[in-house]
């Protein structure tokens, strides 16, 4: 393990990153089940993450995350723009286009889904806010690769068209459009984008969604 990680440090990040949208509580044995740790290490982990309000143990003896969590995404989130000005505009997009609606931002070499409103269709792509993904698949990464700091070659068309478009390249049913929200001074402040199953992003359709974005992404900084 490198100098500069803490092994136990990584032993409980593994215990946290083990939760997720669809099992928000989960057993001893599920979680050691998981991470490959055994139980008696998970148990003193548990016992940490516990008293920082990371963790909370149910009276059914499940486990899910704590509180504490909420707090600390909070501030996160704080460094990007608000929820109270994004998540208007991404309710907007998702009525007039029906898929569902996002806002990216970069992190180092990822982008995280900081807010995202999924479409009310039963047949829909179905965002986690705060998924971590590559940055250089998938529309909103390359719009996050293309305006922000040492663009690579290879954005240059994105740069120039201002949006990008994919169509099956992170997941072969899902497409997606998204254009960068820029400041006056032009500072990138993340990606904006709407997505949907792929056979729905006919050439039309793009050019429609397309043009809902970009006055959206307008609105976000005007």
């Amino acid at each position: 393990m490198p100098q500069d990680r803490v092994e136990a440090v990584d032993r409980a990040f593994s215990v946290l990153s083990a939760f997720n949208e669809d099992d928000l509580s989960l057993s001893l044995a599920e979680l050691s089940r998981r991470t490959g740790l055994y139980k008696s290490t998970i148990l003193r982990l548990l016992g940490s993450l516990k008293a920082a309000g990371f963790v909370t143990l149910g009276s059914d003896g499940l486990y899910s995350l704590g509180p504490d969590l909420w707090r600390l995404g909070s501030y996160y989130r704080r460094r990007y723009l608000p929820s109270e000005v994004v998540m208007p505009v991404l309710e907007r997009l998702r009525n007039l286009t029906k898929e569902t609606a996002s806002f990216y931002v970069r992190d180092g070499e990822n982008r995280i889904c900081l807010y995202r409103v999924n479409s009310e269709r039963p047949m829909r792509h179905h965002l986690v806010q705060g998924a971590r993904l590559p940055l250089e698949k998938g529309a909103a990464g390359r719009v996050l690769l293309a305006f922000g700091p040492e663009p690579p070659i290879s954005s240059q068309e994105v740069r120039y068209f201002g949006h990008a478009i994919s169509l099956g390249e992170r997941e072969s049913e899902i497409a997606a459009i998204s254009v960068p929200v820029v400041d006056d001074d032009g500072q990138l402040l993340g990606a904006l984008a709407v997505s949907g199953l792929v056979t729905r992003f006919s050439e039309a359709a793009c050019e429609t969604h397309l043009n809902h974005l970009r006055q959206e992404a307008r609105s976000l900084t005007g």
